[in-house]
Order: C-alpha cells, then structure tokens, then sequence
C-alpha cells in the first residue's frame, strides 16, 4: 500500500484520487486489519469486511474529543454497561471531534473509557455505533484553512448499542486505536512522500524551461540547491517507508507497537514535513503562477499541512522515536542502564 500511495501521488493524479483509484484496484480499506484482528465474532467480521468491499459499510473512527486529542487515553466520554429490553449493552455519553468520514459513514468506531482512570492505557472499549442511532448527533463540520470538510464534532447522549457492538475486548480499545493510527502514518506517509516528489519533479520541469534575462532558472544555484537537498531527502526516506513497511508486513500485529513504532513515526513526521516543504519550494520556483489555483502546489500545502497535526501532532511523533531511542519504551527498554 505505501508503493501505491507513493505512485499516485508522484503522479499527480490529485490527492483524493489516488485514494479512490487505490480502493478501486486492490480495495484497500484501513479498517479491513482492524476488523481481521479484533472482530468479536465471525458475524461481525464478515459484516464489516465483506460489508467494506460492497460499499455497504464505511466506519468511521471516533476518537479525538474537543479537549483531548494527543492526550487520547484522557478522553471524557464514558460507556456504562445498561441492559435494554432484556439485551445487554452500553449506553454512551460524551463528545467527539474531527471524526472524519462521518458525512457518508454507516457507523462510527466509537471510543470511551468504560473502567480504569484518565491516562490509563486499559479501560477503553470500542464500539460500533451506527448513523441515525438517537442521541448520536453531528452538530456542525468544521472549516479548516478555507476549506470545508467532512470532519465535525458530534455528541452522543444516551446513546444505547447492544454489546454485539463491540470491537474488540472490553477495555482494549487503546490497541485497536494504534492498530489504525499505525497503518495511517504509514500509508500517509508514503502518499506525502509521492505528493513531495511532484513538487520537486515540477519544479525541475518548470526551471528548465522557464528564461528570465535570457538564462534558464535550472541554471542558477538559487534554484538547484534548495530542490537538491529536498531530492536527497526524499530518497532517503523512500527507503526508510518502504523497509518500515516491509517489517510491518513481516511482524506480528501486537509486536508492531512495541518493535516498530518509533520507525512508523520517523516515517510519518518526517514525510508530512517534507511534503509541506516541497510545496512551499515548488511555488517560490514557479513564482506568481505557483502560489496561484491555476497549479497545485497551494493545494498540496493546504491539504498536507494537516497531518502534521492530525494522526498524532509531529512533536507526539517525536516524542515516541525520543522515548524509544532512549530506552523507556520499546526494544531498547532497560538495556541502557
């Protein structure tokens, strides 16, 4: 998936385009390992997955709330068991944000601390709930950086689901969580990677053919060095995404976390910012016209500047590669004294 992500993208075939083009060729929904790995029975599972394929369900993921989003495991909304004629279930009360999707989504991942305290790691369940359930609202999509969107806030009251509505053990929602965050990062990751590529490989085009004074642009120093360093960046982390994606494809699932997501968040952090760079370069070259909607590169900058924030802020990505390079979480755990 972080090829095709990448090859589209370099391309230039648009930035929601080449997702669709991806789901349409080798039907690649994040939600498909989620559901393989935690389904809670076969029904589910083949209601989600095969439901996925057919266009009959779309998830979305419903985690950030208003006033908790890097600090998830702090999230204030709250899931209580509750039997409702005679059916065991949850009833949820809380509020959510930035949940993307939720314009044409049949359900949404919903999740909510249901034993445990704030900042604890366990005690947070998944559950399903479905559009149109009462007491789910959507009160208004938010604009971002003069663009509207499909990400709102929304407020569950007395939301009641049965417990065949969950995803997941009770209380493990947390590894659902980086389960989907993981296969993001790193798909997103490749796709700003792929879109970095088209602005250096455009800017090149355009300096090699635009003549200012009678001299071609490629040929001042100005122009090759700034499109140079971004190169060899890129370069480098093609291979840094791949070899990650690679060991993720060759780990078992509950030992990506633990092995490999300092090397998922290098990739990630790292690919967002480099794309937003790129973009910023390719219309200082191109001038008036780059800057202008008549090329892209404003586009990619608007679209792109958000995943440095959202999928985990680039300094809560830091902050993981720092904890494993020094040895409080992960392989390098009590091994450095």
């Amino acid at each position: 998936m972080a090829v095709i992500r990448e090859h589209f993208a370099a391309k230039g075939l648009g930035l929601h385009n080449d997702l669709q083009n991806e789901h349409s060729i080798v039907g690649n929904f994040p939600f498909v390992e989620m559901f393989e790995q935690f389904a809670t029975s076969d029904e589910q599972k083949a209601e989600f997955i095969l439901g996925g394929f057919e266009g009959k369900r779309r998830t979305a993921f419903g985690l950030t709330e208003p006033d908790h989003g890097s600090d998830a495991t702090h999230m204030e909304t709250r899931a209580a068991r509750e039997t409702r004629d005679g059916v065991d279930g949850w009833r949820i009360d809380g509020r959510k944000m930035w949940i993307t999707g939720m314009h044409s989504a049949t359900h949404c991942a919903t999740f909510a601390r249901t034993s445990g305290d704030d900042g604890d790691a366990k005690g947070i369940t998944c559950l399903l709930v479905p559009t149109g359930t009462p007491g789910m609202t959507v009160d208004e999509y938010l604009w971002t950086f003069n663009m509207p969107t499909d990400h709102p806030r929304m407020t569950f009251t007395d939301v009641w689901v049965p417990d065949s509505a969950r995803l997941g053990p009770e209380g493990g929602g947390l590894s659902i969580a980086q389960s989907f965050v993981h296969q993001n990062r790193i798909r997103q990751a490749a796709s700003s990677l792929g879109a970095a590529v088209y602005c250096i490989e455009e800017s090149v085009k355009y300096a090699r053919t635009r003549k200012p004074f009678g001299e071609a642009l490629a040929k001042n120093q100005a122009i090759q060095f700034p499109l140079v360093e971004l190169a060899t960046q890129a370069e480098m982390l093609r291979l840094l995404i791949r070899k990650t994606a690679w060991d993720m494809d060759n780990t078992e699932h509950k030992e990506v976390e633990r092995t490999l997501s300092d090397k998922v968040s290098m990739c990630n952090y790292w690919a967002n910012r480099l794309v937003c760079e790129a973009a910023d370069r390719a219309m200082q070259v191109h001038g008036g016209i780059g800057y202008s909607r008549h090329k892209p590169f404003e586009h990619i900058y608007r679209h792109h500047r958000r995943y440095r924030i959202t999928e985990g802020a680039e300094e809560i990505q830091m902050r993981k590669v720092a904890a494993y390079l020094f040895g409080y979480m992960g392989p390098r755990k009590g091994s450095l004294g």
